[in-house]
């Protein structure tokens, strides 16, 4: 028997159910994180976050990293 959890998403407080027990029908099932987001979830929050939240984390860290490399670049050709 599959297990399921009713919880509430620790970032914005939204109730969810989590399946651990039917991972393939969870709702954060078909989400890929890099490395980095990973790091970045798993350092802020101990518990399961709702879909919508996960997706905006994966937003918010693709835009820092975007941020990242854009200042890179613009010291790169400073010093140039």
């Amino acid at each position: 028997m599959a297990s399921h959890e009713h919880k509430f998403c620790p970032r914005c407080k939204a109730p969810f159910e989590c399946k651990p027990g039917s991972i393939t029908q969870c709702q954060c099932y078909g989400i890929s994180f890099t490395a980095e987001e990973k790091e970045i979830i798993s350092t802020n929050f101990y518990d399961c976050l709702c879909r919508n939240c996960l997706m905006e984390l994966k937003q918010e860290a693709k835009y820092s990293s975007l941020k990242e490399k854009k200042e890179q670049i613009k010291t790169i050709l400073k010093n140039r």
